[in-house]
């Protein structure tokens, strides 16, 4: 049967080491937030702060900025009921997995890993031995991001062009564990990396890319006087007023057509080419700007003195990636060797995987007027799951039984057949009881 795919599953992280700018805003925050109220598209976003751990031994600067970025997602119009948004440190599932990869992954694969090398490098340059100064987990950084990656079957992975080598990476190992363990099934996705080319990268305050290594940026939530004291500071020629101002090469320019229209940014242009004051296009830079920013800066200062609100979201967030997480390393273990040996302890499982009293939920195939084969699951009176139509009956019969096998790890695979849930932790937590009682 030929299908499309219905539903795009897409994952981002940030690592969580510092304060989000304007370039991380542009960049990566609003696309992400615009993308994740597309129809069709499922997005799963995490605050990465495993991968801090990598790059900064400082725990109050980890803390700090965990909460500063859930904050400006939120603040920034990221809908918590629409996606799933967690941390990475809540879900003992991805360090599992992480461990699983590992033991399939050529250390081959990971010497030629782009952070690893240019670490090398930087030694070699400085006369210090290849390895000086580099951590195992600088070393395994692609196998933790491969295990992020392919714990949820996301398709599609939003990256920089330096980050393509990072899911080519992830694909390699789902494929390798694929073939040692699968059985001939697909048990992980395998993911694309998605580059947008027409992604802007904000200059600095010097005119560089903007970035925390150049102490170049802007914060994205900076109070407004601050925000126009920064922007007033950014790096100009010395043109006077009345004299013509070239847009190419301009971080004052290149910043403003980030946030403007194109009607609008065509107007300023205009205004450069008619010798424009620099005091005046940084001034119409930062009013452009803060219309923008300022109507989520208050819910974005709510958020930094109310953290027991991000706190809730995070654990909500958390419990819906864990009721996909949990029953798809049910599956990994199995496969691997490491399920329960003995009876009682799955006769465990079952019983409490059923509430007393309760039945189990039941999947209903049957066929509609327009020729098509249909099943449903229900609990109850209540449909917790809906195919779309198959061209045969014995296709949604094999869909079914990998439903009621392999429970909610059998989802991603599947998605293309299947309408999107109402609520994902019931389904999550319906088919895996119906895996628990077919082992």
């Amino acid at each position: 049967m030929t299908t499309t795919r219905a539903t795009t599953r897409v994952l981002t992280g940030i690592t969580t080491t510092g304060t989000p700018h304007l370039g991380n805003y542009v960049g990566a925050i609003r696309p992400t937030v615009q993308a994740s109220r597309q129809a069709g598209t499922e997005s799963f976003l995490f605050l990465a702060n495993y991968h801090a751990l990598i790059k900064c031994d400082d725990p109050a600067r980890v803390q700090r900025s965990t909460l500063e970025i859930a904050a400006c997602w939120l603040a920034a119009g990221l809908d918590p009921q629409q996606v799933t948004f967690y941390r990475q440190s809540d879900i003992p599932e991805i360090p599992e997995l992480c461990w699983l990869l590992t033991c399939v992954t050529g250390k081959g694969l990971l010497n030629r890993a782009h952070a690893y090398k240019a670490a090398q490098d930087k030694n070699a340059a400085a006369g210090r031995e290849a390895d000086d100064g580099v951590t195992a987990g600088l070393f395994m950084y692609p196998v933790l991001m491969g295990a992020d990656i392919l714990m949820f079957g996301a398709h599609r992975v939003p990256v920089g062009r330096d980050q393509v080598q990072h899911i080519e990476m992830a694909r390699d190992m789902a494929a390798s564990f694929n073939h040692l363990y699968g059985g001939g099934r697909e048990l992980f996705t395998l993911p694309e990396a998605q580059v947008d080319e027409h992604v802007a990268l904000l200059p600095g305050l010097d005119g560089r890319k903007m970035s925390k290594s150049y102490d170049n940026t802007i914060p994205l939530f900076a109070p407004r006087e601050q925000l126009r004291k920064l922007i007033m500071g950014i790096v100009t020629d010395s043109r006077a007023p009345g004299e013509p101002k070239e847009t190419e090469g301009s971080a004052l320019f290149a910043i403003y057509r980030a946030f403007a229209t194109p009607e609008e940014s065509a107007a300023f242009a205009q205004d450069f080419a008619q010798g424009i004051a620099w005091g005046e296009a940084k001034q119409r830079l930062f009013e452009r700007i803060d219309a923008e920013i300022a109507p989520m800066r208050e819910r974005y200062q709510h958020l930094m003195t109310h953290p027991g609100e991000v706190e809730a979201i995070l654990q909500a967030g958390a419990a819906k990636a864990r009721a996909a997480a949990t029953p798809f390393m049910h599956t990994l273990r199995r496969a691997v060797g490491l399920a329960s040996l003995d009876g009682a302890a799955a006769a465990a499982t079952r019983a409490a995987a059923a509430a007393p009293g309760e039945a189990l939920p039941q999947f209903k195939q049957y066929r509609e007027p327009d020729g098509q084969f249909y099943f449903k699951l229900t609990s109850g009176a209540r449909v917790l799951l809906q195919s779309r139509g198959f061209a045969s009956p014995r296709d949604a019969g094999q869909a079914v039984k990998r439903l009621q096998t392999e429970g909610a790890a059998a989802l991603p695979a599947l998605q293309d057949v299947l309408e999107p849930p109402a609520d994902a932790q019931a389904l999550a937590q319906a088919l895996a009881r119906l895996a628990a009682a077919s082992d």
